[in-house]
């Protein structure tokens, strides 16, 4: 039978773990006590042991190789029960709680057991002190109180702790605070993207992160044996010079600079450099806090600027060794919390001011998603003032409305399994300002750890620019610049798209390779610029032939394909199609010098649904009957049908 918990089992579980007692090594004290138990009471057995939520462990035992068993099957989870002093179980078969036991039908074979409670301070039953035999038997009132008398002695062990435990609690408490406050630091810093450096009022690097590393090539420790001149291109030295003299002198809090330096390689690098001090007490310049952007290939940072702070000079000892000490640590964890309050009161203020002076947009949200922080560049980014994001969960400001769920599920993905495939990423997502404009943002999000709680903290910016123009890179790759039209490349990716179109719908496809018969006539009689202007209006043409789904391509000089989608028959469809490129192209062309005809020679090439062809072998056959076209006397469509009747003439 499975014992019922204590009414008190929250309130004595939470003491347990406090304790730090659980799966510690054994202690001498402990161990010689259930020596003495089992050889006094002359039993097998002897343990001590601890029951946490699902298992009895022992601290101690004797007779017994294992360090732990389920709770369900624990006698002593019975013997702790409220207002039981002791659990005496002479035969374990006969008594209908423990009868069908695994550990009275199998190893160890328990069938007599006698346990005392070991109470805390506040009554609280940690665990036992019991003996254990294999054989039924009555113990003695005698050996019963050996029992209890030695379970008082383990009990008063327990109680030195508790009282140490007092002691640490308090200590530990200051220490949170310190701890919190580096956390926060300390994440900022790393989550930077940016070069961040700490410079000594002389120049020399005391401090670089990575980033600053990767933008000018050098090591950490290569740095750290330099000065900032040394790697500051010649032509910038001056002008960066006379802003560290003014900055230091006190004209001014702080400075920005466009300057250069010099990579390990021996290019310049351009950045961007943001420049404060740090005073001390007394007003006197400790330090230089640098913040480097790689401006030359634009790689905006994701991340908050963050500022290496001095090692912490001291701890509040961690613990007491004896409890004569406590009155005096107690004393020394008061003087010391009120350090590690100021301490932590001007961290979050620096850090505070890093997140605020920051270049990119920094969030901070709690475990459901309600923001916390949001800087300046937030504001800026996202068009919500502080007051109006605080306090309002992050999907009611920035998340798109088909992205909220995703945002959902993977915050309480991370919370229930700690698992999540966005943490620690640089990401390309869409966003939501105020006015309901849509933008791109990279971001990085990490997680914290403090107090308990999950905090979530990002870093974004706005990449909608940078997007725009790749896509206009990417358009221009695949556009011919002379017609608009797709070139090669633009083909070259279309075409096995197509082709798989093709074999889902069940349906042909028809490829026209058109070369202009005359256009070098026109060239050599008018110029290159009337031929530009025919080779325009040709792609005009050509447009108007075919139907929106299909797909008009100049390759090169006077040569164009049309690729021709979803037709029922090719061999017919595609005829029709170049019969009206033809008669539209045969038509006199208007230039700015006049006239112009010419006709064109076009190959056709048919592609039916499940075939073997691949795209290289479809424009290898159009490109052929192009040339057959034009030796059959140009100004005239050749196709498969056509091959066939030549072969059989």
């Amino acid at each position: 039978m499975v014992a019922p918990h204590p009414a008190n089992e929250v309130e004595r579980l939470q003491l347990l773990h406090a304790l730090q007692i659980l799966d510690t090594d054994p202690e001498p004290v402990f161990d010689r006590l259930t020596r003495l138990l089992a050889h006094t009471l002359g039993t097998p057995i002897a343990l001590v042991s601890l029951i946490d939520e699902h298992r009895q462990w022992f601290k101690s035992r004797v007779g017994l190789n294992v360090s732990e068993t389920p709770r369900d099957q624990a006698f002593c989870a019975h013997a702790i029960l409220d207002g039981e002093p002791l659990l005496v179980v002479p035969d374990a078969y006969l008594d209908e709680r423990f009868a069908d036991n695994p550990l009275v039908l199998g190893s160890p074979h328990i069938r007599a057991y006698a346990g005392a409670p070991i109470r805390t301070q506040g009554g609280l039953a940690l665990g036992t002190l019991c003996a254990i035999d294999t054989r039924p038997r009555a113990f003695t009132g005698v050996e019963l109180q050996i029992l209890q008398d030695m379970a008082d002695m383990v009990a008063r062990e327990m109680h030195l702790r508790e009282t140490l435990l007092l002691a640490r609690s308090q200590l530990s408490q200051a220490d949170e605070l310190l701890v919190e406050s580096e956390e926060r630091y300390r994440s900022v810093f790393e989550l930077a993207s940016v070069g961040i450096a700490i410079v000594a009022p002389d120049g020399t690097w005391q401090s670089v992160n990575e980033p600053l590393c990767r933008i000018v090539g050098y090591s950490a420790a290569e740095l750290l044996k330099m000065t900032f001149q040394d790697i500051t291109h010649p032509e910038d030295l001056d002008d960066d010079l006379d802003l560290v003299r003014k900055l230091a002198s006190g004209e001014l809090d702080a400075y920005h600079l466009e300057k250069r330096y010099v990579h390990r390689e021996g290019h310049a690098v351009w950045i961007k450099l943001s420049v404060s001090k740090k005073l001390s007490a007394q007003g006197e310049l400790e330090y230089f806090i640098a913040v480097i952007r790689d401006i030359q290939a634009r790689k905006e940072a994701e991340e908050g600027l963050a500022v290496l702070r001095r090692e912490l000079e001291a701890r509040v000892q961690e613990r007491t060794e004896q409890l004569l000490q406590s009155n005096r640590e107690l004393r020394t964890v008061i003087d010391s919390r009120q350090r590690a309050e100021q301490e932590a009161r001007d961290r979050e203020a620096e850090l505070a001011a890093v997140i605020e002076h920051a270049t990119d947009a920094y969030i901070s949200l709690d475990q459901n998603g309600v923001v916390r922080a949001w800087n300046r560049v937030a504001e800026e980014t996202f068009g919500w003032s502080i007051s109006e994001a605080i306090g309002h969960t992050l999907d009611q400001l920035i998340v798109p409305s088909e992205m909220r769920a995703a945002h959902h599920a993977g915050i309480a993905r991370y919370l229930a399994i700690g698992e999540s495939t966005l943490l620690g990423r640089r990401l390309e997502l869409p966003a939501l300002r105020k006015d309901g404009s849509h933008l791109t943002v990279e971001m990085c999000v990490r997680a914290l750890h403090l107090g308990g709680k999950t905090l979530f903290s990002a870093f974004l910016h706005d990449i909608s620019e940078r997007k725009l123009h790749e896509a206009q890179r990417e358009s221009e790759a695949r556009h011919d610049a002379l017609t608009g039209l797709l070139n090669r490349r633009g083909l070259t990716e279309l075409l096995p798209i197509a082709l798989s179109r093709a074999d889902r719908s069940v349906s042909d496809l028809g490829l026209l390779f058109i070369d202009l018969d005359g256009f070098k006539a026109v060239n050599d009689t008018f110029g290159h610029e009337a031929g530009d202007e025919l080779l325009r209006a040709v792609a005009v043409l050509l447009q108007q032939c075919v139907r929106e789904t299909d797909s008009v391509v100049r390759l090169a000089g006077d040569e164009f394909t049309v690729l021709l989608e979803g037709l029922a028959s090719c061999e017919s469809d595609a005829r029709l199609v170049a019969e009206k490129v033809l008669a539209a192209i045969a038509q006199p062309i208007s230039t700015s010098h006049g006239l112009a005809t010419v006709s064109a020679s076009i190959g056709i090439s048919c592609y039916t649904a499940g075939s073997d062809k691949d795209a290289a072998q479809l424009m290898r056959e159009a490109d052929e009957r192009m040339y057959q076209a034009k030796r059959a006397g140009k100004g005239r469509a050749f196709s498969s049908g056509d091959a066939s009747r030549t072969a059989v003439l």
